[in-house]
């Protein structure tokens, strides 16, 4: 299977996100909204309850990225890689790929856990670029070294998924033992998987624009209407800055300029939301096939192991658990 192929069959993964990742905005935008306006009635104090029911409708997104969202990813990621590794995929790919994650991490916990720690590696590398840059250069290493370490952050996300389908495919071995393989794995062929660098930075960049700039649009257009809220949101802001001698920024005195800020988030979330579910998914095919054929050709031993060791205390750490 080549690589649209296998994007046209996994995309029904990213369909369903998408319609669970909606469903969670709305829900928290009615809950804020009910939040801030039961408390401008009540008390005047509408910016109160707005951050109550922030919070509330917050942990409801949380739930349902944990719980839902989670089993769609890891089972799209699941699905990838047996395409990638056999050249075919079941009919039924959404059973089959929650199957797989349900028989790899029988719990939530488990799940999150693998996850975290792959991020935590690559993270801590990242820093650690940071540091050396300023130990060797002041101010100017750390800034350069800052932005090596956020190239390097823009494509860990890609890394955990193929770190994820690596897992996948070592079916044999633990999930905490295969993690660490995949963590060799960037380490040991960087150059290869690097070159899928140039199109990810390019179809971030492109869709962020089109779709973050469309949807900013509509909605400073809907948000027009509703002149009073975004007046009483201002006022309450700066009374709570005053009260807490603390400064904002200009643009929130300024109720034209704090509406386009408010329509702005939400093309910035629709953008991340779409980016997510279609344009992401294709990217990670190309950048995974790269990942797994490299690590077929040289599975990391431990001697690999206890080199990566001294770079991240978080894969020393995990190593030792083994």
């Amino acid at each position: 299977m080549d690589n649209k192929e296998i994007y046209k069959k996994t995309i029904s993964f990213s369909l369903r996100r998408l319609l669970w990742d909606i469903f969670s905005v709305i829900i928290f935008v009615i809950i804020a909204g009910i939040g801030f306006l039961i408390a401008e009635q009540a008390t005047n104090k509408g910016l109160i309850g707005l951050g109550i029911g922030a919070i509330l409708g917050g942990i409801v997104m949380y739930l349902i990225s944990r719980y839902v969202s989670y089993s769609y990813k890891a089972g799209q990621i699941a699905m990838m890689t047996q395409a990638v590794t056999e050249g075919k995929l079941p009919d039924d790919v959404i059973a089959a790929g929650k199957k797989t994650v349900k028989e790899h991490f029988s719990t939530v916990a488990a799940y999150f856990a693998i996850t975290g720690v792959i991020k935590g590696i690559f993270q801590q590398i990242g820093q650690g670029i940071t540091a050396v840059g300023k130990a060797v250069g002041g101010n100017n290493g750390e800034t350069i070294g800052s932005v090596i370490s956020s190239v390097i952050q823009t494509i860990v996300a890609y890394l955990c998924d193929c770190c994820l389908g690596w897992v996948f495919y070592r079916k044999d071995e633990k999930p905490a033992k295969a993690t660490l393989e995949g963590a060799v794995l960037f380490f040991k062929n960087g150059k290869t998987l690097l070159k899928n660098l140039g199109r990810v930075f390019g179809m971030g960049l492109a869709p962020f624009l089109i779709i973050g700039g469309v949807f900013t649009g509509i909605f400073y257009l809907i948000m027009l209407n509703f002149p009073d809220f975004f007046a009483n949101l201002s006022s309450e802001i700066i009374e709570a800055a005053a009260r807490a001698e603390t400064t904002i920024p200009d643009f929130i005195s300024d109720i034209n300029s704090l509406t386009l800020f408010c329509a702005f988030l939400g093309g910035v979330c629709m953008w991340s939301f779409l980016h997510s579910a279609f344009v992401r998914p294709f990217v990670l095919v190309g950048v995974l096939r790269n990942f797994i054929e490299a690590g077929k050709k040289n599975i990391p031993n431990e001697s690999d192991f206890v080199e990566l060791d001294k770079k991240s205390s978080k894969f020393k750490k995990l190593h030792s658990e083994l």
